[in-house]
């Protein structure tokens, strides 16, 4: 099978730079295309250079169309409003859209879904393998532990981090909450402020905290009578993700389109 061609989303950020390095480096792998905002100053440069790997032919662009017609999959840590119009172009192309982005709104989840019946979409708040890992210990303790268990998520982020809860957060409390057979949204406590009163039974209390440049630590904590059951995990590079998201554009090469996850490509669904 030919080298996979893959576009880079958001090129020229910390991110994609370090995914320009990773697809780079990575066997049967090529970097086929990088997609910048219009009017960015970037427009034009090579990838390559952006990213400390040296010329390899690719100029920045502002054009999803261009970029994506000759392309096998787009790799994507970018805002929303990109997203999901990177969705659509990979749905016309018919092409794997692996999605780190977070924030994203249930409207956009729904045009994704729509986007899905035609592209392979993988989706996960987090790529990296541990995260992963920890979510499914998270679902696992949540349907072990009874509700005289507490359950808070605890995240914390560098300072230029623009959503909260992070989306790795939102994550591990999906998990809880699955493992605990509620839903999130009713069941969750996203902040506190004042006279708050006893915290209610059964839900799942959020709290964020920012500043520096902190990659990413999230803590699952389990309260409980006498006892804490604290799973945690801290991101040290972000390299992590990279890797993980170019792990699962290889898995989404020949799959069927639809919506898939973390689990999906490591096999953890199970778990």
């Amino acid at each position: 099978m030919s080298d996979m061609r893959l576009v880079v989303a958001g090129a020229a950020g910390r991110m994609g730079r370090m995914l320009v390095q990773v697809i780079h480096a990575t066997p049967g792998a090529v970097v086929a295309g990088a997609l910048e905002r219009a009017g960015s100053p970037f427009l034009g440069q090579d990838a390559g250079e952006l990213a400390g790997v040296g010329n390899i032919g690719v100029s920045v662009s502002a054009d999803p169309l261009e970029a994506l017609v000759n392309a096998d999959g787009v790799i994507d840590f970018t805002i929303p409003a990109s997203t999901v119009e990177l969705s659509a172009f990979a749905a016309q192309a018919r092409i794997v859209h692996v999605i780190g982005t977070t924030g994203l709104a249930s409207g956009d989840l729904e045009k994704i879904a729509a986007a899905a019946r035609h592209a392979v979409i993988v989706r996960s708040g987090n790529m990296s393998l541990g995260v992963n890992l920890l979510a499914g210990l998270v679902k696992k303790v949540a349907a072990t532990l009874g509700e005289e268990y507490d359950i808070e998520i605890l995240e914390m982020h560098h300072r230029m981090k623009v959503d909260a809860p992070s989306g790795t957060a939102l994550m591990l409390g999906e998990a809880a909450a699955a493992g605990r057979g509620v839903d999130l949204a009713s069941h969750s406590v996203r902040a506190r402020d004042g006279h708050t009163g006893a915290r209610p039974d059964g839900v799942i209390g959020f709290q964020t905290l920012r500043g520096g440049t902190v990659v990413g630590d999230h803590d699952a904590i389990f309260a409980g009578p006498g006892e804490r059951l604290i799973l945690s995990h801290k991101a040290e590079d972000r390299g992590i993700f990279a890797r993980g998201a170019m792990r699962a554009a290889l898995w989404g090469r020949g799959k069927k389109p639809g919506q898939y996850n973390m689990a999906d490509v490591l096999g953890l669904s199970e778990i």
